[in-house]
Parts: C-alpha cells; structure tokens; sequence
C-alpha cells in the first residue's frame, strides 16, 4: 500500500488498465449481443481503441493483450453474424487480434490474419500498423507457395496491391521489394516505384542479385536498369548494362545521353573496364570520347598524378629492398647477397620494373646502362629484364616504343624476344589506330624460334587483352595447329582467351580444346605437362563471366581422364564464375576440395610434397598429381566468392582448415588463394596468416605465401609488410627460391611507388574488370607448381599481372577533361543497403584536395556544393560539373 501511494503515476497506469479492460469488454458484450443497432457503434469503437492504441516497442498492444481472452467468441460471433459491413468490420478485428497470441498456434497454422483480412472490408488495411503489414506479407507468401490454383492468387491480388502501395509510400519499399521476390511478381513493381523513393529500391534490388539464380538475377537487373534510365542516372544504367554484359543495353545508355559530360563520364567508366564499345562516328563528341574509351589518356593523367605527389624520381631496387635494415650476419652476407647471383639480378629486373611501373624512367635501364645491366642475366633472365622496359613505360604508346625499339635489333634472341614482350605490355589497356603492337609483332608469330614465338604471342595477348578481335584471333590461332612445342601452345592459349576474354564463343575455345584432344590421343604423357595447365586455363578464359553457359566445353572434356578432366572443368567453373558470390557454386567446389583422393595403385603419387630440389620436381612431373583439380577448386572458391564481402570473409576461414587439413597440392593453393580473396588490401588478420604459411617446411608453400604477401600488398607501400618481408629476407637468405619470392613480393608492394593497384574491383567496387581478374587468374595457376613454371624459365608469366595494373586514384575533370583540384571527403566505405532514412555512406571521415590516392575499402564524396558528379561516389577518374548555384554566383 505504501509503495502504490509512493508511486502515484504506477497507481494512475493501474486504473486506466482496469478501465480499458471494462470498456472493451462491454464493447466485446455489445457486439456478441443480440441487439443488432448497438453492433456497428460498438465495432467502431472498438477500432479506434485499437489503432490509437500506443505502447512500447517490445510489447504487444493492450487492447490485443485484453481482447486475446474473447478471440474465439468473437471468431463464433462473425460466422453467425449476415452478411454486411458490420460483418466485414469484425472480420478486420479478428484479423488484427489473430497478429498477436490470441488465437495461439491454431490462428497460425489456419492463416487467420490473412484469412480474415480477406472477408473483411480490405480498405485502409495501413490504418492497422506496419507489424499489421509485416503479417499479412508473411502469411500471402505462405499461402501463395501452397496454393496451386490461378483462382488464389486472383483473390490474393488486391490485398497484394494495396500492401505494395502502402509500404512505397510509408518508407517500407524494401518489404514490398522482399514480397514481391518471395511470390516471384517484381513485374508489378515499376507501377509504384516514384522519383522519391527509386534509389533507394533499385540499389536494394541490385544488392539482392548475388544471392537468387540467374533467370531471376537477369530479371531484377532489368528492371533496375530501366528505373535508372527512366530517371536519367546514367552512370548507374551503364553499370548494371556492364554487369549483365549487353551490347544492347550499353548502347541505349549512350543513345539515351545528351549531356556532354556525363557522356564523358560514361566513357571514363567503359574505359577503366575495358569494354570493346563501338561508338557512333556521328556524335558530335565522338573523337573525345574514342580517346578514353581507348585509355589515350590514362599515361598523361598518371604522370600528372606522379608530379602533384612528386615521386618523379626513379627508385632503384636496393630503395626497396633496404638491405641495410636487415640484421644479416656478416657470413650470409658473403654468401648470398653481395653476390653478383643471375637469380638475384632477375628478381632486380623485375622489382625495377613494378617499382618504376608508368613513370617512364628508371636508374637501371633507361640510361646507357641499360645493356650492361640485361647482360648481367642468364639466358631466360634476359627475356625478363628486357621485357621490364614495358612496365616502365606501361601506357605510354606514343614514347615508350622508342625505347624498346632499339633492342629488337640485337643479335640476342632472348633478349630480341623480352623486346617484343615489352612491346605488348607497353600497349597493355591501351587502343590505339595505329596497332603498333601488331604491326611490331605480327611478324614473329611463326618464327622458327620458340622464344621469339613466346615473346610475340604473349606480347599480343596482353596489348590485345579485352578487345575481342577477330583479325588479332585469326593471326594467333594457326599457331595451335603448327607449334610442335607444349610451351609455345600454352602461351598461344593464354593469349587466346586473353585477346576474346567474355566473348563466350565457342570456336577459339572449340580449336585449343581439338588440339589437346589430339595431344592426348598422340602423346598421352603430355597431360600431366604443367603447360597443360595452362592451354586448360586458356579454354577457361574464353568464357569468363559466362556463368552457366559452359555446358558446350564441360561436355567435350569428358574425354579426358581423371584429374585432369575435373582440373579442366574446375578452372571452367573458376572463370565463368568469377566474381559472382553464387553460394552454390562455393559450395560445390568446397565439397571437392574436402574430398580424400585416393591415387591408384599403379601410378603412386608421393604422399608428401616438401618438395627441396628440382630433380624431386622433375620426377614429380612425371607422375600424376591426383589432387591438382582440388587445388584449382581452392583458387576457383576464391575467385567465385571475391566482390562479395560476407563470402569472401567466410571463404577465408575456411581456407584456415584446407591449409591445415588438405592435400599438399590444396596447401599450395591455400595461400594464393586467401591473397585473391584481399588483393591489394593487407588486412592484418590475412598478413598475420600468410606470414605464418611463409615459415611453412614445404618450399612451395613457402613460396607462394611469400608471394601471396605481395600481393595483398601490392601498390599500397604498407610499412608494417615491408618490415616483416625484410625480415623474411634474412630468414630465407639460405634459400635461393624462397629470396627470389621475397623480393618479388618487395616489388609488388612498392609497385608504381605506392600509387597503383591490383584490385579488378573498380566504380565503388561494383564492377569486377575482367581482364585484371583475368591476369591475376593466369599467375596464381602458374604458381599452383612453381618450381616447374616461375622459378623454372617461365618466370615472365608474371608480366601477366600488367593487365591488372590500374591507378588506384580519384582524379577529378572538368568539362574540358583538364584536372582541376577540388575538396573531398575520403573515409572507410559503409554498407547502407535498406538502411532507413540518409544514412552516412563514409566513415572516419578525412578531408582531402584531389588527386587522392584511395584504398580498396575507402570511398570519396564532395565536400564542396561548387560541383556536381554523376557516377554513385567519387572513384576512379570523375568528370564534375559546376552546379547551378555556382554558375549563378
């Protein structure tokens, strides 16, 4: 008693409960009565007590708490009530009270809610709450999966209506987008989709893509495209036009396009994924824009870019290395480093080389020196070194051939043949009229020398990487029928698929997949070749984002025998899927990977793999390795689930067991891998892991831990790596392979100076190049055997990744494409995908002046009203122009 008196607002909710409860139940005694004029009175009472009801978040509504007691009298009351509005009315009341636990299991099991709703006056059903919504959207797709008549879904239909019309206009569009999934009816969306809230729909709709089937993902892109062109978001339509891979739907962003410079802008985007778009010649823009779509620009940006940060000024690789920092005793200093080592001066040439990558100049090529430095290698060592000049002055058509062009009239054939390779790498992502690439090197293509073969046909590969040509195709394609060499196949295969990357066509792939059956039928020991890794990748390429248009190839490998067949068909799953997320496909290619494979008893593959020398490599290659289709599943779960954040996160984990549990082979795959899964981006959790897989027994592994540290460090100058990769070069200084792989890795850091990326995933990460992917693909399987390929002869199959080499800039245009600085806002990039309200896309917000050098997981907004942009955020090259307000002022 004393408490009550102490609390008198306690006191005052008590009385107002007990009468509540005495009004509802003489309402609930009115309606059950048998006076039939006090009935709808008291029905719409009872309503208005309902609705107005208000009470906490976590609890249910008194009236519905108070009425749950009078639910089945009520329900007996409506069925022996005439038919009428008052009938109608009751029939609203029990459907609300069958929301909450009046009705128990039972109201559940039957559908009340939904059953009642229908009898009921089906008018202003919002007027009940959103809780209300949310149950009736539950129990229709219940019972639209369970019913199988047309005669259903008709009566289902109105109240379908009236739902999506409430939520588009109550703020609860992404439940009427979930509702319309679930019942497979998105048709009837673009009806209630308005300017206010067409944004926010389309980005959750797209978001959805990576977790439904292809029919449906096709379905809910177009949909999306068309809202997006509709409302003029141009650079958003060309975006899902790119991710559906249409010719058509390209075009009519373009054709759809007046304003100048968004047309730039559109450009810019096509330019940066390499899409082989054809323009009209009639546009009035038409030469302007040819110049970036063909990436005519990218060099001179990039070098403005280097002046702004100024870090003209060449590097060497002892500014790399920074040997002085490590601890290495006087003895092994003797030994292994200040040796004049060919393998040592190799892994110089190439570190030289990403290191210097696009400035155009380095200390050890570029000057008089640049013969003496190339004969400081061996053999094969001088191909790589020559070849280096490429990546120096990578983008550079108009002044990097001149450079080159003086080695191809060596005497040399190693060296004549890193000349023509550099030639091609020169023209990587880069369209010109002239096709100097082709000119140069059309003419060794059928050379007698395999390494100039090599050197040509690699070289067109990567300058013709993306572009689909069939003129390219037809020059390099004969050489399949005529080289007797594994070797020169594989490099012809790879610049194969390279050259028509996406073009999903069966005749390139059809022509390298007749002659490895033809290989197999004359020379059956030729499948266990480490080169026919490569043709097989080769064949892959050629449908990459595919999808499950693969049936055509997957048929024609049944004719080999096992592994090599599910290596085939796992690198046909890696490519077609890659960058898709598709949980079904991960899963698969998990299931292969844990499988045990049991090698059979005439053809004993050792158990252990700590491989030591190359004589044990050697005899390895001559057997079957049984588990390599499981070590291409590894990569291929990496490269399905990359671009999709929540499976990239969980494949890592578990790659965490394959390294502990799997095959050797697995092992190997293990740590390339996990670097596919964080490219460019060295998060401590993945760094800690891969350091660890560096101190492994197994050299392979070593290695390619090693090496998968460069690249999830590659271009970004990540001091903490730095240190640990000096301290990897002591702990290996013995070891000449494993040093090899420690500089490499210190290159790929330090790569471009710290201002360029791997990372395919470009537009705020919503769109995977196919062509970087394509090049990290090509050198991760060449590692999946290392000693037989990169640390063998075939080391310039690293050269692959300068197709994947992109600045990782936000540059800013103006109208007349001239850079100009404006302010920014740069942050850690936040996933806003059905979050309500205008939430914050940024976080840790800094402010900067462009150009500024973005991360893989930061975004950019303006921090000015000065200028508008027209791409979804800030990233990559953006064209601004000024706003209204600014050319009024």
């Amino acid at each position: 008693m004393a408490s009550a008196v102490a609390n008198p607002a306690a006191r005052e909710e008590l009385e107002e409960d007990k009468e509540l409860q005495n009004e509802l139940k003489l309402l609930v005694q009115k309606i059950t009565g048998k006076d039939i004029k006090l009935i709808p009175a008291a029905l719409e009472m009872l309503k208005y007590l309902i609705r107005t009801s208000t009470t906490s978040m976590t609890s249910v509504p008194k009236p519905l708490k108070y009425l749950a007691a009078s639910y089945d009298l009520l329900k007996e009351t409506h069925k022996l009530m005439p038919k009428g509005n008052p009938k109608n009315v009751l029939a609203d009341v029990i459907s609300v009270l069958a929301m909450g636990t009046a009705g128990g299991e039972e109201a559940k099991k039957n559908r009340d809610c939904l059953k009642y709703c229908l009898t009921g006056t089906m008018k202003n059903i919002g007027d009940w709450g959103h809780e209300y919504i949310r149950q009736l959207e539950s129990e229709i797709v219940q019972q639209w999966i369970d019913s199988q008549c047309e005669a259903g879904d008709k009566i289902l239909m109105p109240l379908i209506h009236d739902i999506i019309e409430f939520n588009c206009t109550h703020h609860a569009e992404i439940q009427a987008c979930d509702l319309l999934m679930e019942i497979d009816q998105l048709s009837l969306l673009p009806k209630y989709i308005a300017p206010n809230n067409y944004k926010r729909m389309c980005y959750y709709l797209v978001s959805c893509t990576k977790y439904v089937d292809e029919a449906e993902r096709s379905k809910i892109m177009n949909i999306a495209f068309e809202q997006y062109l509709k409302y003029e978001e141009h650079s958003t339509a060309l975006i899902l036009a790119l991710q559906l891979n249409d010719d058509e739907l390209v075009n009519d962003v373009f054709d759809s396009c007046k304003d100048k410079v968004i047309l730039y802008q559109l450009a810019f985007i096509c330019a940066r994924h390499l899409y082989p778009l054809e323009l009209d010649v009639r546009l009035p823009e038409y030469e302007e824009l040819n110049n970036i779509i063909s990436n005519n620009f990218l060099n001179g940006y990039f070098l403005s870019l280097a002046r702004e940060l100024d870090i003209m000024e060449p590097k060497l690789p002892e500014d790399v290395y920074k040997t002085w920092l490590e601890a290495v005793p006087p003895r092994l200093q003797i030994l292994g480093e200040n040796m004049d080592s060919a393998r040592q001066n190799l892994a110089s040439s190439f570190v030289n080389g990403f290191v210097n990558t696009g400035f155009g100049t380095d200390k050890l090529l570029s000057n008089n020196g640049g013969n003496k430095w190339i004969y400081r290698n061996k053999d094969h060592g001088m191909l790589s070194a020559t070849a280096s000049l490429g990546l120096i002055h990578l983008w550079d058509v108009d002044g990097g051939l001149t450079p080159i062009d003086k080695y191809l009239y060596t005497s040399d054939d190693y060296i004549k043949a890193g000349a023509l390779l550099a030639l091609g790498i020169v023209n990587c992502r880069v369209r010109n009229e002239c096709d100097p690439a082709l000119a140069l090197l059309c003419d060794y293509i059928n050379n007698n020398n395999k390494v100039l073969q090599i050197g040509a046909i690699l070289g067109i590969g990567l300058a013709y990487a993306g572009s689909q040509r069939d003129d390219v195709l037809k020059l390099i394609l004969p050489t399949l029928n005529t080289s007797k060499s594994l070797e020169v196949l594989a490099i012809t295969s790879i610049a194969c698929g390279l050259v028509s990357l996406g073009k999903n066509d069966n005749d390139v792939p059809s022509t390298i997949l007749n002659v490895m059956i033809e290989k197999h039928g004359t020379e059956p020991e030729s499948l266990k070749s480490v080169h026919m890794k490569l043709i097989s990748l080769g064949v892959a390429l050629c449908y990459f984002g595919a999808r499950d248009s693969i049936d055509v190839p997957t048929n024609a490998t049944e004719v080999f025998p096992e592994p090599f067949k599910s290596t085939i068909q796992n690198m046909l799953m890696m490519c077609s899927y890659a960058g898709t997320g598709d949980v079904l496909i991960i899963q698969e290619l998990l299931a292969m990977v844990g499988e045990k494979t049991e090698p059979p008893e005439q053809d004993p593959t050792p158990a252990n793999h700590n491989t030591k020398s190359k004589e044990q490599t050697k005899n390895r290659s001559k057997k079957w390795d049984h588990t390599m289709a499981q070590a291409v599943a590894a990569l291929a779960v990496a490269s399905v689930s990359f671009g999709e954040e929540i499976g990239m996160e969980m494949v890592q984990r578990i790659f965490g067991h394959m390294g502990k549990y799997g095959e050797p082979s697995v092992r190997r795959a293990v740590p390339l891998a996990i670097a596919i899964s964080s490219i460019s981006n060295p998060q401590l959790s993945v760094l800690d892991v891969l350091t660890k897989y560096s101190h492994d027994p197994d050299d392979e592994v070593a290695c390619n831990a090693i090496f998968g540290l460069g690249l999830i460090g590659s271009g970004t100058n990540n001091a903490r790596l730095s240190a640990g990769l000096r301290q990897l070069a002591v702990f290996h200084a013995k070891n000449p392979s494993q040093l090899f792989m420690v500089r490499i890795a210190q290159g790929l850091v330090h790569m471009g100076k710290g201002t360029v990326t791997l990372n395919p995933l470009h537009t705020d990460r919503m769109l995977l190049d196919p062509v970087g992917m394509a090049g990290l693909l090509i050198v991760t399987v060449s590692l999946l055997d290392p000693y037989s390929l990169i640390l063998a002869k075939s080391h310039y199959l690293l050269y692959c990744l300068a197709i994947s080499i992109q600045p990782r800039w936000l540059l800013t245009l103006n109208e007349h494409l001239e850079v100009i600085p404006t302010t920014v806002r740069v942050g850690q990039a936040v996933d806003v995908v059905g979050k309500a309200g205008t939430p914050k896309t940024i976080s840790g917000i800094h402010t900067h002046t462009t150009p500024v050098l973005l991360a893989v997981a930061e975004r950019a907004e303006l921090a000015t009203d000065q200028f508008e942009h027209f791409t979804p955020t800030l990233d990559g090259i953006c064209v601004l122009k000024k706003s209204n307000d600014a050319v009024q002022t």
